[in-house]
């Protein structure tokens, strides 16, 4: 992108004095400058109430704002709150008081009215939004589900125009980092005016984070994060344009790096093995998990026998020090490395679990033999569904290879697909076995074990168990090291009949350019751009 300035006689004088100064000619030619990013996928929606995969979430993140949002070292910090505040009530109520600067792209003001239109809209079942358990420790949101109360009664509260109020019906250990990441305002009129068809397009939605979506129709390749001059913090955000390219390949992004038309970019596989010594490389584990998903509703893969071979014939160490390459972690249980910590001696839930997900060839064999001998087959023919990424690839090719070679009589398609269309094959259970993943939002184990919930809308797999499900209601009713404790027992008892596979634990590995400052990453979240700078 070229940019083009319109120079008086005066300014055109001051600029020729300073080409003769390297560092003041740079930072003069960087101030207006374009960040150029990456994204593996495509965004299904720019709708807070509605997203469910990572790449929605990651537009989300650059352009909304909850009351509370994160540090550039990613601490949890207000937002459109004025501050983090003390819960009341046993930890039941919480009152927020809303900046006065608040504003939205349009210059409208946030009120404590658009967080009542945004979690009302949530917990609304006609809004279908597949999330919305994340709404479950509101009072009222039960009722609501089941239609016996209207979503008005959700317990949310605009107080005034800026004093807002959530009503629990019990303690949430971990409600501050949903206040983050999860509780996003929306403009009301914008919502009243769009309906359903609010966050299908950037015109059809209104920011107030630090930059407002530009450019984005619902299905193209490429948009632009513009600077919300509104945002009550705008003079802080440095940068003013980001232009992202989903960009699927690691070897164009690559190319795209070393030429510099981008300056952020997810690289994976070998390109992280060979250049592991790159000052450019930057690699960290994510919160999330990745997994193989095996359909209990349709009558060729409900059988345990079958999830219990193909869960056995894996090794998963193999998988991510020979195909992945990328830092990522084997999975040992249900729940990631990091992801909870045990209250009283700070050990490692994951670490203390213990590795419940062996490689066993000769135990997956006679599971093999156990399925076969149920269904009465000697030959079965299984797809693979997968995203269209170099890693959904990889990895999809080695798990029909080590499946077709230790399991006499498998033979295994895959079927790779974008992300948007994965995630809609995901809800409607139209797959046999699902090579898919979960990123967490919260430090806390439940997040993950609730995926195999009986009702919860993100079980893809539809398996239920009577005893998991008591297992999980039992770890709900009890707080510190009681609710610890019991979250294990649920772990090591959905591993036991592998209720789903886990994988391996991602890392992600970025490639980011030495003219560029302020972008840090964690365990919960990507980097911010609005903490970026050009050096």
């Amino acid at each position: 992108m070229k940019h083009f300035v319109w120079a008086t006689p005066l300014s055109l004088l001051v600029l020729l004095s300073l080409c003769g100064c390297g560092s003041a000619a740079g930072n003069t030619t960087n101030k207006n400058r374009t960040l150029n990013v990456t994204l593996d996928s495509e965004p299904a929606t720019a709708d807070p109430n509605k997203d469910t995969d990572t790449n929605s979430a990651s537009v989300i993140y650059q352009t909304m704002e909850g009351l509370y949002t994160y540090s550039k070292r990613n601490k949890i910090v207000a937002g459109v709150a004025t501050k983090v505040v003390k819960p009341t009530n046993g930890g039941k109520t919480y009152t927020f008081t809303l900046k006065k600067n608040a504003r939205w792209a349009n210059g409208q003001r946030v009120t404590a009215q658009d967080f009542v239109t945004s979690l009302q809209r949530m917990a609304n079942p006609k809004t279908k939004a597949q999330y919305a358990s994340v709404l479950s420790a509101f009072k009222n949101y039960a009722a609501i589900q089941k239609g016996t109360q209207p979503a008005s009664k959700l317990g949310v509260t605009a107080l005034s125009k800026t004093r807002l109020q959530f009503q629990l019906t019990k303690a949430v250990p971990y409600f501050n980092d949903l206040v983050a990441s999860k509780y996003y305002p929306l403009n009301t009129a914008a919502v009243k005016k769009h309906g359903q068809k609010y966050g299908t397009s950037a015109a059809k939605t209104v920011a107030n984070g630090p930059y407002k979506l530009v450019g984005w129709t619902g299905s193209n390749a490429t948009w632009h994060y513009v600077k919300n001059t509104h945002y009550w913090n705008a003079q802080n955000v440095q940068i003013k344009r980001v232009k992202v390219a989903v960009t699927k390949d690691v070897n164009t992004a690559t190319n795209l790096f070393k030429s510099d038309k981008v300056q952020e970019t997810t690289v994976t596989g070998e390109y992280v093995r060979a250049n592991s010594n790159s000052q450019d490389l930057h690699t960290h584990v994510t919160g999330r998990m990745n997994y193989l998903y095996i359909n209990s509703q349709k009558a060729s893969t409900k059988s345990i026998n079958l999830r219990q071979a193909l869960s056995y014939v894996i090794n998963r160490k193999q998988l991510t020090s020979q195909v992945l390459q990328d830092g990522s972690k084997p999975a040992l249980s249900a729940v990631p490395q990091g992801d909870q910590s045990n209250p009283q001696t700070g050990e490692d839930m994951a670490k203390q679990v213990g590795n419940l997900l062996t490689h066993n060839v000769a135990k997956a064999k006679r599971y093999w033999a156990k399925y076969l001998n149920e269904t009465g087959k000697t030959k079965v023919a299984l797809n693979l569904l997968t995203d269209d990424t170099d890693d959904d690839k990889k990895v999809g090719a080695y798990l029909q290879s080590v499946m077709e070679k230790n399991l006499k009589g498998l033979t295994i398609t895959t079927t790779a697909i974008p992300h948007a269309q994965h995630v809609a094959r995901d809800f409607a259970g139209t797959f046999e076995l699902n090579l898919t993943g979960w990123s967490t939002n919260w430090l806390d184990a439940s997040d993950y074990l609730n995926l195999a919930a009986k009702g919860n809308s993100v079980n893809f797999t539809n398996w239920t168990s009577t005893t998991y499900n008591q297992l999980l209601a039992n770890a709900d009713s009890k707080t510190g090291l009681a609710r610890y404790n019991a979250l294990m027992k649920a772990d090591k008892y959905l591993m036991s009949v592998k209720g789903y596979v886990p994988l391996y634990q991602p890392s992600e590995a970025k490639l980011i350019s030495n003219k560029v400052g302020g972008l840090h990453y964690s365990l919960l979240n990507e980097a911010q751009y609005q903490y970026a700078y050009w050096k």
